[in-house]
């Protein structure tokens, strides 16, 4: 007999939609599993064929657990908040609204010809106030929290407000931006402002400056996917990276627990040794070198205290506050130049670009175990966001810093007996070190510890642990996504009432940046909030 799919596909479909076939309701006397899969951004142009590659895959899973007496929750949603929905806005002054109702529609029309076994009932869209209530909800509930380092678990601000009131930072241990110190009675002192502002140093979910894709002509920031060589992906406008003021969250207070969770899941090796890597545990010292001619202190954070006797050159971040600092009226110009050159620029390009560049600030610092004096360089291989945006360049062991010193001609120092730097640099981790003072004759992990203790013992820095995980910038700058549940008095950042939320979009008159460049957002007339009493 011919399957005459159309006609059997259509009827049946039919009959499982009338009857609500995959609806899910409570069932003790069953186990519950749950499927969920990545909810589709619904663009005018429909599904692709990635959807249902992976839809089917996690369908078939569904169908097979329900067929294993599971009482199986497969829900299907539409993360339905995005730019492209606000460029179409932009282009046809349609409201994001429209042109998304639209595309869920048509998505809808494709994922039902398929067939999944989706339940319906539990459908959730991203731009629906009911659902967005509580993503308001969560973000709240961080705002008000901080982490302790210590309990290893977020804890009420409230609780460190009470610390501060009785004990100031005296054994604070807690995740922070910047360490901060002060006493109780110095707290006290502190008006309701300066307080906002210390607390924000702690806050799970806070505002910070922080470097990010910015492209003016969208009038919005950009993930690091949607450019590439410093051109937005989706329209090829010009971007850059800018500091700006963005809400993060503190994800970097939980690098050790994600790390100790790892060995908890039912996940590949070579799935946890990638998310090891992304987490970028690193144990080592920071050290403090100072510049030549000024007061001026630099921290740099090393995994291999042991070289220090190898330092020629130490090189700055472009976006590092440091080179403001260090920068000569002789050589402003040229480093300005550079610095225009290389704002394009994000941070995988330059991660995956070997392409050696970069100039000299003018300064000089100090290698404080043996008082030589290297200069200071500003280059982009070096990340403002891992360590403190500055290294002590060591190019007899380090590959990049190699390759930097070869371009520019600086010397190089090897420091471990037998290693030909001649043509390259020697990234063993093992040998006997050699030009290095009092580590000479040390196996290298000996003087990695023996460095450690001097470094400690001689106030010239401290030991630490570093993690490469960084917050998550958690910013909005355009108009279809949904607003941060916050109002402001006196330039810092309350949260709503739970009670009001959700804080809806307000209506405003163009989906683009305003004259002055705030968000559009910005052009919402009043819209505010008055405070409960």
């Amino acid at each position: 007999m011919e399957y005459n799919f159309t006609e059997i596909e259509k009827k049946w479909q039919a009959v499982w939609k009338e009857n609500h076939t995959y609806k899910v309701k409570a069932d003790d006397s069953k186990p519950k599993f749950y499927v969920l899969d990545m909810f589709p951004y619904p663009s005018g142009a429909g599904l692709h064929v990635g959807h249902p590659l992976g839809y089917i895959a996690s369908d078939i899973y569904a169908r097979y657990k329900r067929l294993k007496g599971f009482n199986v929750l497969h829900p299907m949603g539409y993360d339905a908040y995005g730019l492209p929905a606000e460029q179409y806005a932009i282009q046809t002054g349609q409201h994001p609204a429209i042109t998304t109702e639209q595309n869920i529609k048509r998505y809808r029309e494709q994922l039902d010809k398929i067939g999944f076994s989706f339940d319906w009932d539990r459908e959730v869209q991203t731009c629906d106030p009911k659902y967005y209530k509580w993503t308001q909800w969560a973000f709240i509930k961080m705002f008000h929290s901080y982490y302790c380092c210590d309990a290893r678990q977020a804890r009420p601000i409230k609780e460190l407000t009470a610390r501060f009131e009785a004990l100031g930072t005296k054994d604070l241990n807690v995740a922070c931006t910047e360490p901060l110190s002060f006493t109780a009675e110095e707290w006290h002192a502190k008006q309701e402002k300066e307080k906002q502002e210390i607390l924000m140093n702690y806050r799970i979910a806070y505002l910070a400056d922080t470097m990010v894709n910015w492209c003016a002509a969208l009038g919005t920031v950009l993930a690091n996917d949607e450019v590439s060589e410093g051109l937005s992906i989706r329209s090829g406008h010009p971007v850059e990276q800018r500091k700006m003021r963005q809400w993060s969250l503190r994800i970097s207070a939980y690098a050790q627990r994600l790390l100790d969770g790892l060995n908890k899941i039912e996940w590949t090796d070579s799935l946890k040794e990638t998310q090891r890597n992304w987490i970028g545990r690193s144990e080592g010292a920071e050290i403090q070198f100072s510049i030549t001619n000024c007061e001026l202190r630099i921290t740099v954070f090393t995994t291999r205290a042991d070289t220090i006797f190898g330092v020629t050159f130490m090189v700055l971040a472009p976006e590092s506050e440091y080179v403001t600092l260090v920068v000569t009226p002789e050589q402003q110009s040229e480093v300005n130049a550079y610095l225009e050159a290389v704002k394009r620029r994000t941070e995988r390009e330059r991660i995956a670009d070997r392409k050696v560049t970069g100039v000299f600030s003018g300064s000089y610092a100090v290698n404080p175990v043996n008082g030589a004096e290297i200069p200071v360089w500003i280059s982009d291989y070096v990340l403002a966001g891992y360590g403190t945006g500055a290294i002590m360049a060591v190019p007899a062991h380090d590959s990049r810093d190699y390759a930097f010193a070869h371009h520019f001609n600086l010397p190089v120092i090897p420091l471990i007996e037998g290693a030909d730097v001649s043509e390259e640099s020697f990234d063993a981790k093992e040998g006997i070190m050699i030009n290095s003072g009092f580590l000479n004759g040390l196996t290298v992990k000996e003087a990695i510890q023996k460095a450690k203790e001097y470094i400690v013992e001689n106030n010239l820095g401290n030991v630490k642990i570093n993690y490469r995980l960084r917050d998550a910038i958690f910013s909005r700058q355009r108009y279809w996504g949904e607003p941060f549940p916050v109002y402001y008095k006196d330039g810092m950042p309350y949260t709503v009432a739970e009670e009001d939320l959700p804080i809806e979009l307000p209506e405003v008159d163009k989906f683009m940046p305003t004259e002055t460049g705030d968000p559009p957002l910005g052009r919402a007339e009043n819209w505010t909030y008055e405070e409960k009493t």
